[in-house]
């Protein structure tokens, strides 16, 4: 039986901060950059980041102040500061013809990119994210942090939190998120692996002048259990991005390429095909 591929951590300095990164390798093909959402990690995408190794260079982040990657010393977690990051590095590795994959927070990353540097990006997929976060949006994000500051006892008793939060997902998928994602506390309690000061970042925030500038075919996929998009946001979408996709997952929420990978990934795979004919 053939061994199930696994990535190569890697860093690299950018704006001040040690950026950690997963080389899942294939470095002659088009790179595809996946950007996690607020208080993931870039292991988050373990479970689908193999379905594109072949046709791709895939590499997946830990955006700042998450994960392995530094935090941040004022604390500097808007949209823009995350993007930053994201292009340094893609100039560092002077990376071309890139597909941007962001999934919530990382969805609004790539649209910033994708519309501030049209030269360099070829498809943009964007997970359950429009331009858009509410204030209602900042405001769930702060209670669920204050809820979590306390940690857990074990692994278990985490998975078992997850499993709860996140019930349409596989047990698998959220044992990585839980393994990954977490660390020991000095007493011995399992956190987040995050820089509680991701929410000063985390505030009402409109990208529209960076989505309109974008010149890549981009799909916006969204769970149709979720709010984060709603339709009249997606008929602006239409109207300033007449290349925009918008394909909606009955009955999943905000993050389908966890509840259903195997749907997610078939919705993928032909927008990048027929993105590829288009070019």
């Amino acid at each position: 039986m053939a061994a199930t591929p696994q990535p190569i951590d890697k860093s690299i300095t950018v704006n001040g901060l040690q950026i950690h990164y997963l080389d899942w390798g294939n470095a002659g093909k088009p790179p595809l950059i996946l950007l996690h959402g607020i208080a993931r990690v870039a292991h988050t995408f373990d479970h689908v980041a193999s379905h594109f190794i072949k046709r791709y260079h895939v590499i997946a982040v830990d955006m700042r102040g998450h994960g392995d990657s530094g935090w941040h010393p004022q604390g500097a977690y808007l949209v823009e500061d995350y993007a930053s990051d994201i292009e340094a590095l893609i100039e560092q590795l002077k990376l071309r013809d890139i597909v941007l994959w962001g999934a919530s927070t990382g969805g609004r990353v790539a649209q910033m990119i994708a519309g501030l540097h049209p030269d360099r990006v070829s498809s943009v997929i964007v997970e359950d994210v429009g331009p858009e976060r509410p204030a209602a949006i900042s405001s769930r994000r702060g209670a669920r942090m204050a809820k979590e500051e306390n940690g857990w006892t074990s692994v278990d008793e985490l998975l078992a939190q997850i499993k709860a939060d996140n019930p349409r997902t596989s047990e698998p998928v959220l044992r990585n998120l839980a393994q990954h994602g977490a660390k020991g506390r000095a007493d011995g309690r399992l956190v987040w692996k995050r820089d509680p000061a991701i929410l000063k970042g985390f505030i009402p925030t409109e990208l529209w002048g960076a989505v309109r500038r974008i010149k890549a075919p981009i799909i916006y996929v969204l769970g149709g259990a979720s709010t984060i998009v709603p339709p009249e946001t997606q008929q602006e979408l239409k109207r300033a991005l007449p290349q925009a996709q918008i394909v909606i997952l009955p009955g999943l929420g905000h993050y389908p390429s966890d509840e259903k990978p195997e749907d997610f990934l078939a919705v993928v795979d032909r927008f990048l095909a027929g993105a590829a004919a288009s070019r």
